[in-house]
């Protein structure tokens, strides 16, 4: 299998609630939004972000639970700096989000934040000098000396 992901999918308490703080507090633009159902972001070169209702997600998918912790990932939003994470960090909180953690100069050399979104999703706003992706979105790694 050739290593790939083009869709995360998001099962969301309250699709409105998560479009809302999605769509309107940080202002992206929905590819398709279906109210009551599924809604679609794209969010880098072939990548498609997808809040899909958690009770119909659990129809098809099996039991998803929604616990008092968030669920054990993170989704990354890469900035040009730390004062962009910040930004970043600032306008998600203003929209809604929880700050989990202020942006803090990282001991890999980076430097980094989280919020969290209405339904508990932990996004982490980072900026890391050895990342670059280009405009085809190949991306490159390299180590921070």
């Amino acid at each position: 299998m050739k290593p790939k992901v083009s869709v995360i999918t998001l099962g969301v308490r309250n699709l409105e609630t998560a479009y809302t703080f999605y769509a309107k507090a940080l202002g992206w633009d929905p590819l398709v939004y279906v109210p009551d159902e599924v809604a679609f972001f794209q969010v880098g070169n072939g990548l498609v972000l997808s809040l899909f209702r958690g009770d119909h997600l659990a129809a098809e998918a099996g039991n998803i639970g929604h616990g008092p912790v968030a669920p054990p990932l993170t989704l990354g939003h890469n900035v040009d700096s730390p004062e962009e994470v910040d930004t970043v960090l600032n306008a998600a909180v203003a929209a809604g989000a929880e700050l989990v953690a202020e942006g803090t100069a990282m001991s890999w050399g980076g430097y980094s934040g989280y919020f969290a979104d209405p339904d508990g999703f932990l996004w982490e706003v980072c900026h890391n000098p050895g990342l670059s992706i280009s405009d085809d979105g190949t991306v490159s790694l390299r180590e921070i000396v």
